[in-house]
């Protein structure tokens, strides 16, 4: 096991706010607490994040931990330059043709909700409103995956039973699977946001869409269509019908309009040169087969579409789909930019059929393409641990975890690894407490997901909480609690309920960042809902640890507090059940203190080097796995989003604004530097 001295953690220097005057530091040294709360807003039973943090009320005077990563030297700071607000990107105004469509087609004008200045008038830029929206789509795909699961097992036990009523014959397996139900999820995903109107976007937009930039990547053209950027999820081109000739701006346009394709390798006549395009119209292909053209096509819907634009000369926005084995469709689609149609013809294609020609060229001054003709080109992450630049420990874990954890220092001169921690891959219990162990367990054989009677899954109300991908365990909504199956239960130790057990699924690196501290970033690209690690330290009592000073890694198990409601918070799905450690001491509306907390200081697992981020892309869950206790439950943390190799993760350390204050009560105020969108500008 590798093992430093303890880290030594830098006191807060003085910072300066506009408008307000400089603040005193603190006569004494505060424990700062982070929160297991998944995030400093109310939380609902989906992904997306409801509203802004209300006050707290009733509240203990220590505040939450806050970690040293976030202090910064005044020195180092009045010497960076100031940050420039992102800019869509525009075309170069030298590729505008003079047509009617350059001025009054524009995302300002013609998008409604989708204008960048928050149409909606919730206090959410339009980056946040997208992902949001993913969120929102992921929880309901998920919820229809699980369903499409049990739906399989109820047909597999029906073939089953039909045999052995049959004396072993085949003869019902035709008519069941008949009667067997559709099989996308991710288009029922689709109906239900199309039913409860979360759509993003529900009209159809031209040209740039606010919070979408080029290389912007989505897993399915099901995440396409309920954000609005292609809105159909199999048509190669989406174009805007006669409808909006009636429309303001419109009326001087021929329609057709088309605004979006999708280039995936389906027709074998397309041609890619990354800036230029040689595009086959829609129609006639061979779509279930080996996608040969086996037709000719019609000057009509799409292929009109893109003529139109080329006479209108409005800017089309092009998407690229390829290859991906993480994707559950097995592809992954890139945003691209905005090209516009410069010529058209007809052509017999390659198996002799009509087909209809697209050449489209893209608009300067925009983003470097991320992908091209035959190679789809990201950041990719290392293969080799050895080589990785500015190595300074092969793996923090020193073997303990199922995969190692290397440490990179690009900051330092000369660079030094993360120092202060032994790690430990499981929680150290503090003498004086007692983890109880009565908790009974499920009777299931194999996987629970297989036993509709699973005990275990009564407890989650009556569905377990996670769906299985590739062998890895996804939840399918953040819960006020999870209850897995434990040491007295009989499943095997792979069954999807024991997920938060499997220890890490997912390639990681602990790397120094530019005003930060150490940070973790992913290798792999992750899935909402999949596991990250643990917060693993020392469990203590609340009580025990309140007299340490510069300790910056203590969490507090605040699970109750989420349960109940409490500080602000939204109840999660689950809320409501009753366990035994809902003592009557707890049922007033005052937020109890946590009784217990993890003190990563000193011992510790990847998850201490975790930043925190006002829009994140983790959120924290608490588990249950051996006992009910809600006060000593496991935090864990989930994949919130879609995080792409290379990209840090981060979770909202859940501090309420002007919560920390110091000895004489005066109110400390620290900058946010998470750099994110909708940054509150403030952790505390």
């Amino acid at each position: 096991m590798d093992s430093v001295a303890v880290m030594e953690v830098a006191a807060v220097p003085d910072l300066v706010f506009v408008g307000a005057a400089p603040l005193t530091p603190p006569a004494e040294a505060s424990v700062l607490r982070r929160s297991a709360r998944c995030l400093n807003r109310p939380r609902g039973t989906t992904y997306a994040e409801k509203e802004d943090p209300k006050q707290s009320t009733g509240r203990r005077g220590h505040p939450k931990k806050k970690r040293d990563e976030e202090n910064h030297d005044p020195a180092v700071e009045a010497q960076a330059p100031a940050k420039v607000a992102r800019k869509t990107p525009k075309a170069d105004p030298k590729e505008k043709k003079p047509m009617p469509v350059v001025e009054p087609i524009s995302v300002t004008d013609f998008a409604g909700a989708a204008a960048e200045d928050d149409a909606l008038g919730k206090g959410k830029s339009a980056k946040l409103r997208v992902k949001e929206t993913l969120r929102a789509f992921n929880s309901h795909y998920l919820h229809l995956v699980q369903e499409e699961q049990k739906r399989a097992q109820a047909v597999i036990q029906e073939i089953e039973a039909s045999k052995n009523k049959k004396g072993g014959k085949k003869g019902g397996e035709d008519e069941i699977k008949e009667k067997r139900p559709s099989k996308r999820p991710d288009l029922k995903a689709i109906t239900r946001m199309q039913e409860n109107n979360s759509v993003l976007y529900t009209e159809k937009v031209i040209g740039q869409i606010p919070g979408i930039d080029v290389g912007d990547q989505f897993y399915s053209r099901a995440e396409m269509v309920v954000l609005g950027i292609h809105s159909h999820w199999l048509n190669g081109i989406d174009y805007m019908g006669m409808k909006y000739k009636e429309m303001k701006g419109y009326a001087n346009l021929s329609f057709p309009l088309a605004t979006c394709i999708v280039m995936s390798g389906i027709y074998e006549d397309d041609l890619d040169k990354a800036d230029e395009i040689i595009y086959t119209g829609q129609g006639g292909n061979d779509l279930l087969g080996n996608h040969r053209q086996i037709g000719s096509q019609k000057l009509a819907r799409g292929n009109l579409a893109l003529k139109n634009s080329k006479d209108n000369g409005n800017p089309i926005r092009v998407i690229r789909g390829h290859m991906a084995k993480n994707s559950y469709t097995g592809k992954v689609y890139t945003y691209d930019g905005l090209y516009k149609v410069v010529d058209d013809w007809v052509q017999n294609g390659v198996q002799g059929h009509v087909v209809f020609k697209y050449k489209l060229k893209r608009l300067e001054g925009q983003p470097s393409l991320t992908t091209s003709e035959v190679r789809f080109t990201r950041a990719e992450a290392p293969r080799n641990i050895s080589e990785l630049p500015g190595l300074v420990c092969d793996d923090i874990s020193g073997g303990q975890e199922n995969i190692p954890i290397p440490a990179t220092n690009l900051v330092d001169d000369p660079p030094v690894p993360p120092p202060g921690f032994v790690y430990m891959k499981s929680l150290k219990i503090s003498k004086g407490i007692k983890i109880p162990s009565d908790c009974t367990g499920c009777d299931c054989e194999g996987d629970c997901a297989s036993n509709k009677n699973c005990s275990c899954a009564k407890l989650n109300g009556s569905d377990l909480p996670y769906v299985s991908f590739k062998d890895v365990g996804r939840l399918v909504e953040p819960k006020a609690v999870v209850f897995e199956c434990g040491p007295n239960c009989s499943c095997n130790r792979n069954c999807v309920n024991r997920t938060s057990q499997q220890g890490l699924q997912h390639r990681l690196e602990v790397f120094k960042t530019a005003s930060k501290g150490w940070g973790v970033r992913t290798w792999d690209t992750i899935l909402p809902g999949a596991p990250i690690c643990e917060y693993v330290g020392v469990l203590s009592r609340t009580e025990d640890v309140d007299s340490l000073l510069h300790n910056n890694y203590i969490f507090d198990i605040d699970c109750l507090q989420t349960m109940k409601g409490l500080d602000g918070r939204e109840k999660r799905a689950g809320s409501d059940m009753q366990l035994p450690s809902l003592h009557a001491e707890n049922d007033s509306e005052a937020p109890p203190a946590p009784e217990y907390c993890i003190d990563a200081g000193s011992i510790g697992n990847v998850a201490r080097f975790i930043n925190h981020s006002c829009n994140p892309n983790l959120f924290v869950q608490c588990v249950l796995t051996s006992h009910k206790d809600v006060k000593l439950a496991k935090v864990m943390l989930f994949a919130a989003d879609t995080i792409l190799p290379l990209q840090e993760l981060c979770y909202d350390y859940g501090y309420v604004l002007n919560s920390v204050v110091s000895a004489a009560g005066d109110i400390i105020k620290l900058p946010c530097y998470c750099g994110a969108p909708d940054c509150r500008k403030r952790l505390y």
